[in-house]
């Protein structure tokens, strides 16, 4: 059955009217967040699998994770929790990945902690907002995740900001990934351009997810030679299955030229 006709027949388990409308819904095989979008149309923001928590059920989710083709990361910092699927496939993944989610919304934080946790894994979730965070926080990670639209919270103004925050921690061995769910051509080349200024020691790839509004955009170091790792799977932790599958995926990318 199609996701989108398991997402019709579901039951609502958990609502929240506050600053952002959050809803949890399920049926027999899936459960998901939700939050109230424009006009009050629900906007799915994650879904879970039950039986297999740990799979990424959307393609802007694979999408994301591309860059596990070309390294093994130690630490990992993603910047907006959402419904934890991230959290638990790169827990799933590798015990030897550490990941630290940046949460500004403590709804949500409870909303992961009560369903979207289900083995009751010991996951690192701060309660922050993100810039303020990467303020205040000097530690070097390898790999930024971000979720860079969140609704109505901040203004395209705040998006080019918060990019120019996030980029001050990016060294030429760190990676970069940027989702964004709702963004005009002209805003994307925009930040493309912007990206390239910020980042000028790292290769531009991005992705406009098939049946989906989301754009996802990498930054990789130049200094992988991306090209010649994506040969094998010798520097990453992906199953050799999942390894083919991501490869062939990576190659509908669009490079941004240097």
């Amino acid at each position: 059955m199609q996701l989108a006709k398991h997402i019709a027949q579901g039951k609502l388990a958990y609502f929240n009217q506050g600053n952002e409308a959050i809803s949890v819904s399920e049926n027999e095989h899936y459960r998901w967040l939700a939050f109230s979008g424009n006009n009050n149309e629900q906007v799915i923001q994650s879904v879970m699998l039950k039986r297999k928590p740990w799979k990424l059920t959307l393609p802007h989710q694979t999408a994301l994770m591309l860059p596990l083709l070309f390294f093994k990361p130690n630490s990992i910092v993603e910047l907006g929790l959402g419904g934890g699927n991230i959290q638990r496939f790169i827990n799933n993944l590798s015990e030897d990945i550490s990941i630290h989610s940046i949460e500004h919304s403590s709804d949500v934080i409870d909303c992961f902690n009560q369903y979207f946790n289900p083995e009751k894994n010991p996951m690192h979730v701060v309660f922050s907002d993100s810039q303020q965070w990467l303020q205040e926080n000097k530690t070097q990670f390898d790999w930024f995740i971000c979720d860079i639209f969140q609704q109505d919270i901040q203004s395209y103004d705040n998006t080019i900001n918060q990019l120019e925050h996030i980029t001050q921690h990016i060294k030429t061995n760190t990676c970069l990934s940027i989702n964004l769910p709702d963004a005009s051509d002209n805003e994307v080349n925009l930040l493309l351009t912007i990206l390239q200024q910020l980042s000028p020691l790292h290769e531009i790839t991005y992705f406009h997810v098939p049946n989906y509004l989301n754009i996802v955009i990498h930054l990789i170091p130049t200094q992988w030679q991306s090209y010649k790792r994506l040969k094998r799977n010798k520097y990453s932790f992906l199953p050799k299955n999942t390894f083919s599958r991501w490869q062939k995926f990576w190659q509908h990318g669009k490079q941004v030229p240097i």
